[in-house]
């Protein structure tokens, strides 16, 4: 028989507990409730700022206060207060505008650029029968000013945005073109400066080529995932495949990410069955976003990535590496890894949140540090040159030589094997 407790201790112990259980009680209520009041004083701190500035401006300010622009003015300087580098608020033009871009269509000018020397946008690229192209912009011209500001003033940043807008509206374009210099005049071989008036309007944005190089290695670039480039792909590749690929090179340098569905649906093509996107909130909880089918490509792939390689593309080639489907070569990625979420407020403008984080495929947050490549290999400051105005030539270019090396590192036959020298 076991040893009874005496009553008078069994309460005692009872009591204790209790008082321990309501001690602990309190400290976490009071901690809980302190934080609430520290939070509260500081809006409210926040609150009575404002408006001792708003007070003062609307006694003493001798200009006229445009009470809608304030207001958006205020919005947009509580969410660079957040220090979100994603976060922004949309007026309800802009977030019109927002909506236009997020959906399959591409609705502005039609061309890509690079930032040059004086920090001026150089057209790399013109969109085929887009507004650009009809208003006679070419490969190689200078947009010095839009709508009669220059482009160093507005920032480089801010330009790209403006290049995109509302179908229909027009945006004046200042260019600097360069003379072939074929005519019989000297002064045809100097610069020529003129403005060319574009209309925004929809147009079909590049987003993926693919050719056979090396022989037999399928190389597929893709600088965007958008809705469509899944069928893209599968096409692009079921052809290099007829034509007897043995390795698959998807090059991601520069691309700006884009849908992570998009990217998602690539990837089922290519993985075998998985979870392939998943993002953990600020609770800790984490979601499976996308998963990828049993069916896989049963060939050798080698990714290439770069500083620019952005968001979706990110979660791409982690996935390629993790699934230990093929080989990162390149450089490390931008390490922009949120998921941005566009909240639409009552008077229709919106704000833009990071509300997630994307993880890898083994758990880890990759926002702010990137994916590492497994094969290390960098441009020179010319090829880099070269490869932003879409000039590098694939036999030339060290870093789609080092996946197709990887290719042949993965046991793909390749019948023209890269010299040593430039996949070191």
């Amino acid at each position: 028989m076991g040893k009874r407790i005496p009553l008078g201790i069994a309460i005692s112990a009872a009591v204790i507990t209790a008082a321990v259980t309501v001690s602990l009680t309190y400290v976490y209520a009071m901690d809980k409730f302190n934080s609430k009041v520290a939070d509260i004083n500081e809006r409210q701190a926040m609150y009575t700022k404002l408006s001792e500035i708003d007070q003062k401006a609307r006694q003493d300010y001798v200009g006229t206060i445009n009470e809608k622009e304030l207001t958006d003015g205020i919005c947009a300087g509580y969410l660079a207060g957040l220090g979100d580098s994603q976060g922004k608020y949309l007026s309800a033009e802009k977030y019109k505008e927002y909506l236009n871009t997020a959906s399959s269509k591409n609705i502005g000018v039609g061309i890509k650029t690079v930032r040059d020397s004086d920090g001026n946008m150089e057209v790399t690229e013109v969109m085929p029968n887009s507004p650009a192209e009809k208003a006679g912009i070419k490969n190689g011209d200078t947009v010095i000013s839009m709508d009669g500001k220059e482009i160093v003033r507005i920032t480089y940043g801010e330009a790209l945005n403006k290049l995109d807008g509302t179908k229909g509206t027009k945006v004046k374009l200042g260019i600097l073109r360069e003379s072939d210099g074929t005519g019989p005049s000297s002064a045809q071989a100097e610069t020529k400066k003129m403005d060319i008036t574009v209309t925004r309007a929809e147009y079909v944005k590049n987003t993926l080529e693919s050719s056979m190089i090396n022989g037999n290695a399928a190389y597929i670039k893709i600088s965007e995932f958008k809705d469509g480039t899944s069928d893209e792909f599968t096409s692009a590749l079921s052809g290099l495949i007829k034509k007897g690929a043995v390795g698959i090179i998807i090059d991601l340098r520069s691309n700006s990410g884009g849908n992570v569905k998009a990217a998602a649906d690539v990837l089922d093509t290519l993985l075998p069955a998985g979870d392939t996107v998943r993002y953990k909130d600020k609770s800790n909880k984490i979601t499976t976003e996308y998963t990828s089918a049993p069916n896989e490509i049963d060939l050798p792939v080698s990714v290439v990535t770069d500083s620019a390689t952005f968001g979706a593309a990110e979660i791409f080639a982690s996935d390629i590496k993790e699934f230990k489907k093929g080989l990162l070569v390149g450089e490390k990625t931008a390490g922009y890894g949120t998921k941005d979420e566009a909240v639409p407020l009552s008077d229709g403008s919106a704000v833009v949140l990071s509300v997630a984080n994307y993880i890898t495929v083994s758990g880890d947050i990759f926002s702010g540090s990137g994916i590492s490549a497994d094969v290390t290999k960098t441009l020179s400051a010319s090829q880099k040159s070269l490869f932003e105005r879409n000039k590098l030539k694939v036999t030339d270019d060290p870093q789609v030589q080092a996946a197709v090396s990887a290719l042949i590192r993965q046991g793909a036959n390749i019948k023209n094997v890269p010299d040593s020298d430039s996949t070191d």
